[in-house]
Parts: structure tokens; C-alpha cells; sequence
């Protein structure tokens, strides 16, 4: 009889793995404990062996798809068994919903067809120009009009700035970029509107622009193309004009009255606002006085000028490429991005900071390393001090339940490991009970487990307190998130040589600086001071470590 193969939970934390490879397909006879594919968990990809015995019916998720836990990824049985009945209790679920949307598309359809039979109007066939809340930072959402400058009515020219606008960044100038009369305004000074919203109308005098207003969406491209187009034929005239902007006036012009396209041509024309005459209404520059403008011949400088002309710094252009890539994001780094940013927005940390004087730990290392039968590193003794200094102080070998606090009597401590799509967490337990050579052999041995992508959930399961070494990359110090449930993470920076006083002489030293990391909800202030005394006894004198 055909039987499912569903998704395997191969993690604590996994609610989804994804296919990375197939090994057996369809067709192909399949043994109890054959390798039939391997799956990305959050944690690491993990070999998938077959429990059952049969024919490959068939494959459901293909390579690279990701699939939840506990759904149907294959199924087995005898060659030739119809097995679609089983597909059936996934699709049975899903039927109402196709129906649902069926239903919906049909209903949708009728809707279509009712505004269908409605005639659409286009502004062009009014002769009008729909003026949109216009996007004028990066970061814009929408815009407060801060003051209309011309009223339902009123003769609006192309160049004229009809509203203030205020942005997230400053308050700036809205231009029709259209002549008519103003036949409608959206909103009232004070509101906001969102970008691209309809905020006024311009076009023939007793036009009836209701029907562009009761439309769902109105095409703007006319009104959007209109600024480029002009903007694309003053910038192809910039390079006549280039030698005579070198006489215009040095002066600020940013407070001279002009249209924001008048001031964008004389930009890109290199022309100072100070030196054009206005034509509108108060002596406001707009367009067509900007393109109108012919420099005048101004007297030779002076010897003196010609001098500090000389000194002016030419900046050159440079001109870059922006690229980048992208990639999807991995099982693993997606559950690094949940966990930590839970742990980090949810648990309430604090961090300690301590120095160790690490000159008694590099003499005892040197003579552990003579006779002990694996090398020991300065990880590996922080590591066994860490240990029996959370015996001393349960309290920080502690985690927050909710409703209560569990204080582990065990020191199981993890070992923070970074790898090819992430960071995983081995960890060592019962450490304070074994020897250096011990902790030194178990964590080769997940450090090469982690590299090959052959750690088991049991490996990473169950820590009490983590340990982050960065000091292997020269990192002098540094603070990390809590590894959730812990209730601390200790952060070891690099051991440094700096000149440090003893017994009122400056010698040189060798100081390797500790960070406590504690979830306020567990460990207060005083009680990691405390630990970290201890850990720094122990590891200034680490013939302790062996008592």
C-alpha cells in the first residue's frame, strides 16, 4: 500500500526545509535507509534517508523549493499503484479556495464588465492637464500642501508654481506645467495627499472634469512627460552656452524668485539666476527668460582678480556605475534574522565590559601544550573557566520562561561558529567537569563537523550560556545578541600588548578584554559584575581551573 513521505522536522526551530538535491527519482526502487535527498534546514543541509521501503511514485517539491514541515514531498508504494488518492486530502483542502477564487474572479468579471459600461474619459480628450501630488525626495510618501497660490478660476501659465508642498525633506514648489484655468483643487492647505494622487485640474474654462474625478485611476503620462520633454530640450542647448557662463555673477542666486524648471535650465546651463530679468508677475524668472538670456561682456579683470582666478580649484568629474547583486536568502540566515532580532527586540540587554591579564593563562597554555595530547587554545581555557564560574553563579546561567525563571544547575556552554551561510552554535556540555584536552578535542571536532555540513540537531541543542570569540581577526572588543533562551552571552575580544602598571612600574602586559552580554529580565547589574570577577580570578591565575 502507497504511503506519504512528509517534510521532516530536522530542527528545534525548523518550520520549513528546502529541497537541495534529489537522489532517487521517480520510478526507482527505494530501501529502508537509502539516501533519498538532502534538505536545508535553518541550521545546516542534512542527508534525508528513506524509513519505508517501495517504489518512487512520486516527487511533489522540485530542487531549490522550499516546503513546510509535515507536508507531502514523495510518496512509495508497489510500481503502477495509483496514488492520487493520497494527494487528495491537500487538494480537497485547497478546493474550496480554488472555488473561492473562482467565485471571486467571476464577480470580480461582473464588476469589470458594469464599469465597463461606463464610457472612460482621458484628460487629452477634455483637453486637460491632471496635476499629481509630484515625488520630489527619495524617501517621499505623501505631501502636505503647505499654501495654494492661485484659486479655482484663475489663468494658470505653464512656468507658474501653483502650490507649496511640503516633503519629508523641505517645502518646495509644485509647477503646473500646463496653461488653462484652474478647474479643480483636490485638498485644502493643510492636507496631506500620497504621491501620484489627483491634487488639482487645469484645462478650457467650464470644462466638467467629474467624470476624470469619478474614475478609479486617471492617466497622468501626458502630465509626467510633459517636464521631461522640456527638461530633455534645454539640456541639448547646455554646451552653447557653456562658455559664456564662466562671466556670470559668482553671487548665491538661491533666493532669487524663479519656477523650479527655470532654475533647473539655468543649472545646467551654468547661468546665475542674479544675472536674468524676470517677465512674470514680482520679476519671477521663469523659462523663457532663462532661455532668452545672452551673457553680457563684462570688463577684463583686474591683475589682482586674474591672479585669484588662477588659484580656483578645478574639481573633475568623475562618473561611476552603480551594480549590485542579489541572492536569495538561505534557510539558516533566515532564521539568524528571526531569532536575533526576537532575542535582540524582546530580551532586555545590558553588557559588562572587564580586563583580564592574560600573562599567567600564555604561560600555563605553553606548558599544557607540552603534554597535552591535542593543542589547547586560549578559547578552550575560557571556555573551562566560564564554566565553573557559572556554578559559582547560577543566577547567570539562568533563561526567562514567561511566567518563571529556570535556573540550570547544568553548564552546557555553546560554542558560537561562523560558517559558509551563517552561524552555528555547537555546543559542549557538562564543561566545568571536563579537562582542557577534552573541550579542546569536542570543539575541533564540531569546528570540522560544521565546515563539512555534517552537525545533527543534537549538536546545537540545549546550550545554557554561549561563548563568541572574534579575537582570532584582531577584533579588540565587541557585544553580541543573546542566543535565545540563554540568558547571557560572553563576547572574548583579542589578547593585546599595551604598556599596563605593576607594582608602580609601566611594563609591557598583555590584555585581553571581556564583555558580558545579560538579559536584564534574569541577571541584574551586579550579580554579572560578580561573574565576571570570578571569570577574571580564574583566568589570571588558571592553575585554578585544574583544582
Amino acid at each position: 500500500m502507497a504511503e506519504v513521505v512528509k517534510m521532516p522536522k530536522m530542527s528545534d526551530t525548523m518550520t520549513e526545509g528546502v529541497i537541495a538535491k534529489w537522489h532517487k527519482k521517480v520510478g526507482d526502487k527505494v530501501n529502508s535507509g537509502d539516501l533519498v535527498a538532502e534538505i536545508e534546514t535553518d541550521k545546516a543541509t542534512m542527508d534525508f534517508e528513506s524509513y519505508q521501503e517501495g517504489t518512487l511514485l512520486y516527487i511533489g517539491p522540485k530542487e531549490g523549493e522550499a516546503v513546510a514541515v509535515d507536508a507531502i514531498i514523495a510518496i512509495l508504494g508497489e510500481e503502477g499503484e495509483d496514488y492520487k488518492a493520497l494527494l487528495s486530502g491537500e487538494s480537497s483542502e485547497a478546493a474550496p479556495k480554488e472555488e473561492q477564487k473562482k467565485e471571486g474572479g467571476s464577480s470580480s468579471e461582473g464588476e469589470s464588465k458594469t464599469a465597463d459600461t461606463g464610457k472612460t474619459v482621458t484628460p487629452e480628450e477634455l483637453d486637460c492637464t491632471v496635476i499629481t501630488m509630484p515625488l520630489l525626495s527619495d524617501t517621499m510618501k505623501e505631501g502636505v500642501i503647505a499654501q495654494w497660490n492661485f484659486k479655482v478660476g484663475d489663468t494658470i501659465k505653464s512656468d507658474d508654481a501653483i502650490a507649496d508642498v511640503e516633503t519629508d525633506k523641505a517645502t518646495m514648489e509644485v509647477t503646473a506645467y500646463a496653461d488653462g484655468t484652474l478647474l479643480y483643487v483636490g485638498l485644502e492647505a493643510g492636507e496631506a495627499a500620497k504621491v501620484n494622487d489627483i491634487i488639482a485640474i487645469v484645462g478650457p474654462a467650464g470644462t466638467d472634469v467629474t467624470p476624470l474625478l469619478n474614475q478609479k485611476s486617471t492617466p497622468v503620462a501626458a502630465s509626467e512627460e510633459k517636464p521631461e520633454a522640456k527638461e530633455a530640450k534645454s539640456t541639448s542647448d547646455s554646451s552653447s552656452v557653456a562658455s559664456a557662463s564662466e562671466s556670470s555673477s559668482l553671487s548665491d542666486d538661491s533666493r532669487v524668485k524663479a519656477s523650479p524648471l527655470a532654475r533647473k535650465i539655468a543649472k545646467d546651463k551654468g547661468i546665475n539666476l542674479n544675472d536674468v530679468k524676470g517677465s512674470a508677475d514680482g520679476g519671477r524668472i521663469v523659462k523663457k527668460d532663462v532661455e532668452g538670456f545672452v551673457p553680457t561682456a563684462k570688463a577684463a579683470p583686474s591683475q589682482e582678480n586674474a591672479k585669484s582666478e588662477t588659484k580656483a580649484v578645478s574639481i573633475p568629474q568623475y562618473v561611476g556605475e552603480e551594480r549590485y547583486t542579489e541572492t536569495n536568502v538561505s534557510q539558516m540566515r533566515k532564521t539568524i534574522a528571526r531569532r536575533l532580532g526576537e532575542s535582540l527586540f524582546t530580551a532586555p540587554h545590558f553588557y559588562l565590559t572587564i580586563s583580564i591579564d592574560m600573562d599567567n593563562a600564555i604561560a600555563a597554555r605553553a606548558q599544557i601544550n607540552d603534554v597535552a595530547p591535542v593543542k589547547v587554545s586560549f578559547n578552550d581555557i575560557v571556555i573551562k573557566a566560564v564554566a565553573i564560574a557559572l556554578k559559582q553563579h547560577p543566577a547567570v546561567n539562568s533563561s526567562w520562561q514567561g511566567d518563571k525563571i529556570r535556573f540550570n544547575e547544568h553548564t552546557n556552554i555553546g560554542v558560537a561558529m561562523a560558517v559558509e551561510d551563517g552561524l552555528l552554535v555547537p555546543v559542549v556540555r557538562f564543561a566545568d567537569g571536563k579537562s582542557l584536552s577534552h573541550i579542546s578535542a569536542e570543539v575541533k571536532d564540531f569546528a570540522q563537523k560544521a565546515k563539512s555540513k555534517k552537525l545533527q540537531p543534537a549538536d546545537w541543542e540545549g546550550s545554557t550560556f554561549t561563548v563568541s570569540n572574534l579575537g582570532m581577526f584582531g577584533i579588540d572588543e565587541f557585544t553580541s545578541i543573546i542566543n535565545s533562551p540563554d540568558g547571557a552571552i560572553l563576547s572574548v575580544g583579542a589578547i593585546q600588548q599595551i604598556p599596563v602598571v605593576k607594582n608602580g612600574a609601566v611594563v609591557p602586559g598583555n590584555i585581553m578584554k571581556l564583555t558580558l552580554g545579560c538579559d536584564h529580565r534574569v541577571v541584574d547589574g551586579a550579580t554579572g559584575a560578580q561573574f565576571l570577577q570570578t571569570l577574571k580570578g580564574l583566568l589570571e591565575a588558571p592553575i585554578r581551573l585544574l583544582a
